[in-house]
């Protein structure tokens, strides 16, 4: 669901595109010393989802879900981190960290279940993300959140991403990262006349850099970046999550205007398949249904609200119409870049404190908002900045869980350029 994931998305989804149009059914892979590895339907792999199910098995192989051949993962030694490459050598997936993913078999996942848990498997679409909520949570986040792959600077999102031969590469310049809350009402918002349509939000915070972080996804206007507290601008050195220094500015909390009590400002991940849409601002207003029948007393208190997000980040997992929120506390989704931010428990991978919330009160919407305040108190009692951003969702969104909204294009406010 928000690193640089796009390209290597876009490749691996062809892969899987010309395999499902083979007729093979052999559930083999070819290993680099040209060996051929097979792989038993009860052989246990970790699923992962890049809009269609894949399976990455501990021995190398990777498969799609009915064990056809797409390549073979590398890893680094020691760790659960690798690499995804194709029978020619081609680079599909980089830095993949499986251990964030369910365990199944191709057996178990015809049949629904995951090995050692009692909960069925999700049919999974296009538009789903791994794993899919078994709660009304999702997440994602989106979680950036690519949640999710979110690519997000994202999650596999992030909210996930395309890599990029300048990685390396950032803005010149570094941008402010002040967030002090504007005045003066609510701007003017005038729609742009491009995309447009409904879908649903969820929401991610991974710390990673955002995908319109780099020049080149950006079309020459990337968005700022920090250091590794998040704090203060810098350039180079590439995204905390793949090694590098910088991470996603606290800065780009969600936030209100004084005097507009039924409008916000947001940053999130868009889909990946859209090609990119770094810089573009997006109405989305509430219906008061939830998504993934989430619908209660919290999602009806959002009905007319008004939710202004500006694209910083792409999810290769992000579905049309979805809108990954950026939202600290939100779910960390694939990627987790805040373990130097000092910050307590993010709560639940996809879904985050909320979806803590949901569990620990036995999905009692009425006591979401308390829940959460106390948790986002507590995990982020010494970063006052994220603190506000985590209790937007308990206040302004009212603790609403995927909010369903209709959307349109709009030209970005000045309040939300400021800050990008």
């Amino acid at each position: 669901m928000k690193n640089r994931f796009l390209k290597s998305v876009l490749v691996l989804s062809t892969v899987l595109a010309m395999v499902n149009c083979s007729d093979s059914g052999e559930e083999s892979t070819i290993n680099g010393n040209g060996s051929v590895q097979v792989v038993g339907p009860n052989d246990a792999a970790w699923l992962m989802n890049i809009g269609q199910n894949i399976l990455i098995y501990p021995t190398g192989p990777v498969t799609d879900a009915s064990g056809n051949t797409i390549g073979t993962v590398v890893f680094i030694e020691g760790t659960l981190l690798g690499t995804i490459y194709a029978a020619d050598g081609t680079v599909l997936l980089e830095n993949v960290d499986v251990s964030l993913y369910p365990i199944t078999t191709l057996e178990q996942l015809a049949t629904g279940i995951i090995p050692g848990s009692s909960e069925t498997l999700p049919e999974l679409s296009s538009d789903s993300k791994i794993p899919e909520p078994t709660s009304s949570e999702m997440q994602g986040e989106s979680s950036s959140s690519e949640k999710t792959i979110k690519s997000s600077s994202s999650k596999a999102k992030s909210s996930s991403s395309a890599k990029s031969s300048s990685s390396a590469k950032s803005s010149s310049s570094a941008k402010s990262s002040s967030s002090s809350q504007p005045t003066g009402g609510c701007p003017n918002i005038q729609v742009k006349g491009g995309a447009s349509g409904s879908g649903w939000a969820t929401r991610y915070w991974d710390c990673c850099m955002p995908s319109c972080s780099w020049p080149e996804n950006a079309g020459g206007n990337p968005a700022k970046t920090c250091d590794a507290k998040g704090k203060n601008p810098v350039s180079g050195g590439g995204s905390i999550c793949s090694g590098g220094q910088q991470t996603t500015c606290t800065s780009q909390i969600p936030f209100t205007v004084d005097g507009c009590d039924e409008m916000a400002f947001a940053f999130a991940a868009v889909p990946a398949s859209n090609g990119g849409q770094c810089g573009k601002c997006f109405q989305l207003t509430f219906t008061g249904e939830g998504h993934y029948n989430s619908t209660n007393d919290n999602t009806r208190k959002l009905k007319g609200k008004k939710l202004i997000i500006m694209a910083t980040n792409i999810g290769g997992d992000v579905a049309q119409g979805q809108f990954d929120i950026m939202i600290p506390g939100g779910g960390v989704g694939m990627f987790n870049g805040c373990s130097n931010m000092g910050w307590g428990a993010q709560g639940q991978q996809y879904g985050g404190l909320l979806s803590d919330c949901e569990t620990e009160t036995n999905y009692s919407a009425g006591k979401y908002a308390s829940c959460l305040t106390e948790k986002c108190n507590k995990a982020f009692s010494n970063d006052e900045e994220a603190k506000q951003g985590c209790l937007f969702l308990a206040t302004w969104m009212k603790a609403a869980g995927n909010p369903e909204h209709n959307y349109v294009e709009v030209e970005c406010p000045d309040v939300l350029k400021q800050r990008y």
